[in-house]
């Protein structure tokens, strides 16, 4: 551990050094990468200071046990250190785990109203809303990029950006089936229904990482829909790309000008090529994708909010709580940091 850590500190200190030359600060995207690469590093690095300090006064104070009138302040002092180090051991395993390379990144996240026809699509938008109150509690920003609204209410797909630090650290365990158990405001004899929504999050895709021949693209333009009135676009500003060796369809229509919404749906496509990309190299690697917490695939059933109890539970961890009231306002601290730390003792464990 102590060799890691000696190795991590060298690394951000060869990294202070380059970053204080005038010819990297003059080259933005050299200094953004190595600026990232050393924020990566600040865990460890303040730890193992945090850690060197503790051993310092560790030494200081088995040298003032030889004193007898400081004997017993310094057995005190041995005590109390020895514990803060025990503690800082176990904090320092969990931060040199191997980091996902994405967990920095924003994210795309797509909601799809499922089984359960317009209830699904309802509970799709009660999906959308409390993540946007969670984003707001985080401090990050939500723009929605493409957006299908259901007569009866809610979406059967909305797709937005959530903009922030670390968003997709927090939001990559929300990826599966969502399952509502509560009486549709459409049933007329009390009876509980179940219906489900499906949620999908993606890092953000940057241009580094995935390459796209423009000759593998289809643009077509349209008229985009609207509410109505001064909503409905007049031009053809509607953005529809077919990337034709995958044969993956994005579309975006929420902007006023055609290159706005070209530039929203291509940021789209890389992000859902970069994911692909992802759960194939994931799938090669066979168990390690089985030890994660969930597959992340559409299919699978994460998580019941069961309305009538107001009862919250996610299958994967046996995590429940009940308020699902504050729940769906926002309130998913408690269930994304049981989920957090469940993956980490499960990487302890293989570690």
């Amino acid at each position: 551990m102590l060799e890691r850590l000696k190795a991590i500190e060298e690394k951000y200190n060869e990294l202070s050094e380059e970053l204080s030359k005038p010819e990297i600060l003059s080259n933005i995207k050299e200094t953004l990468r190595l600026t990232k690469e050393q924020a990566s590093l600040k865990d460890a690095y303040d730890a193992y200071q945090k850690y060197k300090k503790i051993e310092s006064d560790l030494e200081e104070a088995k040298e003032m046990t030889k004193d007898p009138d400081l004997g017993e302040f310094a057995k005190e002092e041995i005590s109390r250190l020895t514990k803060e180090k025990e503690n800082l051991e176990s904090k320092i395993e969990i931060i040199l785990l191997p980091k996902d390379p994405n967990d920095g990144k924003n994210v795309i996240v797509e909601i799809r109203g499922a089984a359960g026809g317009d209830e699904a699509n309802i509970f799709a938008g009660d999906l959308y809303r409390m993540y946007t109150k969670y984003a707001e509690k985080q401090g990050w920003k939500i723009e929605i990029l493409s957006e299908e609204h259901s007569d009866a209410g809610g979406y059967p797909l909305v797709e937005f950006m959530v903009k922030g630090d670390n968003v997709y650290s927090k939001l990559k365990y929300e990826s599966g089936a969502h399952r509502v158990q509560r009486v549709p405001v459409t049933e007329t004899q009390g009876r509980v229904h179940t219906s489900t929504a499906t949620v999908l999050v993606m890092p953000e895709a940057e241009e580094v990482d995935v390459e796209i021949n423009p000759s593998d693209l289809r643009i077509d333009v349209y008229r985009s829909t609207g509410a109505g009135g001064q909503c409905v676009n007049t031009t053809d500003s509607a953005v529809r790309i077919t990337h034709l060796p995958t044969n993956t369809v994005v579309t975006c229509q929420n902007e006023r000008s055609q290159i706005q919404n070209k530039e929203k749906a291509m940021q789209m496509l890389r992000t859902r090529l970069y994911e692909a990309k992802l759960r194939e190299q994931e799938e090669k690697l066979g168990s390690e994708r089985r030890s994660k917490i969930g597959t992340g695939d559409r299919s699978e059933k994460i998580r019941t909010y069961n309305y009538p109890q107001n009862r919250v539970t996610d299958h994967r961890i046996g995590y429940t709580t009940k308020n699902l009231d504050r729940v769906m306002e926002g309130n998913l601290e408690d269930i994304i940091e049981a989920l957090i730390t469940e993956d980490q003792n499960r990487k302890l464990k293989e570690a």
